[in-house]
């Protein structure tokens, strides 16, 4: 390690968590901070509440060396990373308030030569317009007394231990010595390159990246929607067009989930409004991807006196229990709502759920007239194919291809 030793993490889920336990592996001493009294628990015994491939030996690693603690409020350090919620509110409006109150629980904690680094994936200006600014609210110094910097995570949920290590970062300060700092600390346990920028620019990229993948799935999404209406195989169509040397189109699926990709784009254009024109039509493409798949079903349905439907996937994506804007989430709970046929749910990657009753795959596909493909789970690429034959599918992953 470097000059900093000890590191305060603001928030435990999918990002916090995985990075405070990787810091804590690395040989700093890390208070891991989360609102949930639950989860402070369950990590203190040296265990996990979410799903993510090892993070589970490695937590415990952290917490039985000592090195990692969690808490519910913070602690003085080194460095603070805020990694908290960044959802949106009504009518697709950033919701900053974690990041606000974040910042606010630990100004108690600042002292001379702290690093504050957001990683929280934010709107353009967040760094500066609140995390510095409610820092110089309460008298501290942002240019020479302590340090802020912007270094948005670009990790894959089930990746993430990887990438952590192996990405490359992008690091914006509000000042130039905040940028060098906060580089120099992600250059000690990154293997990547970190490279420099501005923080309006580092908040910029996160949402440039998300927002390229958003256009680009909406293109498939459109083109399986089309291709429907012509009966035209989307999932061949689409591997005979990747053909092309310079053609490299994405699969589709019942829309677009998860913290970033459905949400990402609607900081952008919150603030650029009119000029952005084709983000816009992108993200309304993919959030009408799930009605589309609702009417799919119905029309499947309406074919039944009661038909049974075997909901497979609740998850924004495969081989994670994130539920998180997940578009076979809100199909569920549509179809629920509409009460056209006896639904059985099936979701591998958690035990309960607050609203539905969860059936096992394998039981639910031997009772279900109407097989609902909305995740492309490991386990049910497993199901062999005859299965499908004798079922009415609707498919929106392309596992029966």
């Amino acid at each position: 390690m470097g000059k900093f030793n000890s590191v305060c993490v603001l928030g435990l889920g999918y990002i916090g968590l995985p990075t405070a336990s990787l810091l804590g592996t690395k040989g700093y001493d890390v208070v891991g901070v989360d609102v949930s009294q639950e989860v402070v628990d369950t990590i203190n015994r040296g265990e996990i509440h979410i799903v993510e491939p090892d993070l589970d030996l490695l937590v415990k690693s952290a917490v039985n060396s000592g090195k990692l603690k969690a808490s519910t409020s913070p602690s003085p350090a080194d460095i603070f990373i805020i990694a908290v919620p960044t959802p949106f509110k009504e009518n697709h409006k950033p919701d900053l308030s974690y990041v606000e109150s974040a910042t606010r629980a630990i100004v108690p904690h600042i002292k001379t030569g702290n690093l504050i680094i957001l990683e929280s994936t934010s709107p353009v200006g967040t760094t500066d317009d609140v995390v510095a600014k409610i820092l110089k609210e309460e008298g501290f110094d942002t240019n020479n007394e302590v340090h802020v910097a912007h270094c948005p995570e670009r990790v894959l949920p089930g990746r993430i231990l990887i990438e952590l290590i192996q990405n490359d970062r992008i690091v914006g300060g509000t000042s130039q010595a905040a940028t060098e700092m906060a580089a120099s600390f992600y250059e000690e346990f990154v293997n990547g390159e970190v490279l420099r920028t501005n923080a309006k620019t580092a908040e910029m990229s996160k949402l440039t990246e998300n927002s390229f993948r958003d256009v680009n799935i909406a293109f498939a999404n459109e083109l399986s929607i089309i291709c429907d209406h012509e009966h035209i195989d989307v999932w061949e169509l689409i591997s005979l067009a990747n053909r092309h040397p310079r053609v490299d189109v994405l699969q589709p699926g019942p829309g677009v989930g998860g913290h970033c990709i459905a949400v990402d784009p609607w900081f952008i254009i919150d603030r650029a409004g009119e000029k952005a024109k084709l983000i816009r039509a992108a993200r309304e493409v993919n959030d009408s991807k799930p009605q589309w798949v609702i009417d799919k079903v119905t029309e499947k349905a309406s074919k039944f006196r009661r038909p049974v439907i075997a909901c497979l996937g609740l998850a924004f994506k495969a081989n994670v229990d994130d539920l998180r804007e997940s578009p076979a989430h809100e199909i569920v709970k549509a179809l629920q709502a509409k009460n056209i046929a006896d639904l059985l749910i099936c979701e591998p990657n958690i035990k309960t759920h607050p609203e539905f009753e969860l059936t096992e795959y394998n039981e639910a596909i031997d009772k279900a007239d109407i097989l609902l493909v909305l995740v492309d789970h490991k386990e049910f690429k497993t199901i062999k194919p005859t299965v499908f034959i004798e079922k009415m599918v609707v498919d929106t992953r392309g596992i029966t291809k």
